[in-house]
């Protein structure tokens, strides 16, 4: 099978680079604690005041759970069993995959396009997620924020993606879904795209060649 990629003109990319959450895979915090909390504002709340995607955000560069979940505890004392629900069953805030990128995953991996992965995650709930996602086997090599102890928009962690993945940075095709993680790889003179659907990133992907039509 060619390797699209290897074939790939010096200024056009030869590899993809995939974002995890909201790109792969929902991840919705509502989704596990609405089957928790039954009203909605106590809800709403709780995942304004309690756990957050900002709380969340310091597992996904690299801080252990059981200390963090100990001092949110400490600090919500009444809220206890909740917060020990999100250590415990992390796996349900992702309600399942995001509609179109596991086909594209799929077609790229036929045609014989090199694929990568790049996410902001929390290594212990990377160690319990990655057995359920065999969308992964098509990945080559997957830098986790949570085990290298740094983040994206970091500069850190796409000089490591870059040595991990063995190509220059104008080889890589990064999607994600926040526009700061784009801006930072495309300063590193990656080639990027903010993901808003399939739809759009499969045009992206023909236009750069890593599809066909």
């Amino acid at each position: 099978m060619s390797d699209v990629g290897e074939k790939a003109g010096p200024e056009g990319p030869s590899a993809v680079v995939w974002d995890v959450g909201r790109v792969l895979y929902q991840w919705d915090i509502r989704h596990l604690f609405r089957q928790l909390i039954a009203d909605e504002a106590e809800l709403d709340w709780f995942l304004s005041e309690v756990v957050t995607e900002e709380w969340h955000f310091q597992l996904d560069a690299g801080r252990p759970l059981a200390p963090e979940v100990r001092q949110l505890k400490d600090r919500f004392p009444g809220h206890g069993h909740l917060i020990d629900a999100y250590a415990t069953r992390f796996n349900e805030t992702i309600p399942g995959p995001v509609a179109g990128t596991h086909d594209l995953v799929e077609r790229l991996a036929e045609r014989g396009v090199a694929q990568f992965a790049l996410t902001n995650f929390p290594d212990e709930f990377w160690t319990g997620f990655l057995p359920t996602a065999p969308v992964f086997a098509h990945m080559r090599e997957i830098v986790v924020s949570g085990r290298e102890k740094c983040v994206k928009p970091q500069p850190q962690i796409y000089a490591i993606a870059e040595q991990r993945f063995g190509r220059p940075p104008q080889d890589l095709f990064f999607i994600d879904d926040k526009p700061e993680n784009i801006a930072a790889a495309t300063a590193r003179d990656w080639h990027g795209h903010v993901f808003t659907g399939a739809a759009a990133l499969e045009a992206e992907l023909v236009r750069h060649g890593l599809l066909g039509a």
